[in-house]
């Protein structure tokens, strides 16, 4: 796994042994990136369910001005923090051992220009995230949710104030991307 584009450009990130994360491939990072454009740049990036955090420093070496890191699983934790250190972003980024709800109730009132919501497949993550951030006005008014499920996963439920703004398949993955339709 590797760093695609931006500064950091080819640099190798380290990655969790085991099945315990499924981190983004470059293909399908590289397909939310050209969505995003320009997003990207100066923006506020927060990551739950961070794995490897593949995505954030993938923004930070794109141009974005810091990013905030959640993750609960120790092992995945002390990858992120290796890959944090080993790309010298230290100074971007911000990184929390901590479940992506609690983290979500305990910081209400930080915005984001981008979310990465990464959690594991079919297990009914994705729409239990969206609910908890309806409640909290954690993106910015013209910020993006980049949601990632198993190509045959549904977004089925209620999710206003945001709206599914495009989607994209790539292999076994769907991507996802919300914005408020309230502003």
């Amino acid at each position: 796994m590797r760093i695609i584009a931006g500064e950091m450009r080819g640099r190798l990130l380290k990655t969790v042994e085991g099945m315990q994360t499924r981190p983004t491939s470059d293909k399908v990072k590289g397909a939310i990136f050209n969505s995003l454009g320009n997003k990207v740049l100066d923006a506020r990036v927060l990551d739950l369910f961070a794995g490897t955090g593949n995505l954030a420093i993938e923004a930070l070496s794109r141009g974005s001005r810091d990013a905030v890191l959640v993750e609960k699983s120790r092992d995945a934790h002390q990858v992120i923090r290796k890959n944090i250190e080993q790309m010298g972003v230290g100074h971007k980024a911000k990184l929390l051992l901590l479940d992506a709800f609690k983290y979500i109730e305990r910081y209400p009132d930080e915005v984001f220009d981008l979310i990465f919501l990464d959690p594991p497949y079919r297990e009914g993550l994705v729409l239990k995230v969206i609910s908890t951030l309806k409640k909290h006005p954690c993106l910015a008014a013209d910020g993006v949710i980049i949601v990632e499920t198993a190509k045959d996963e549904e977004l089925e439920g209620d999710i206003y104030p945001f709206e599914i703004r495009k989607t994209g398949k790539y292999g076994d993955t769907k991507v996802w991307y919300l914005q408020r339709m309230d502003v």
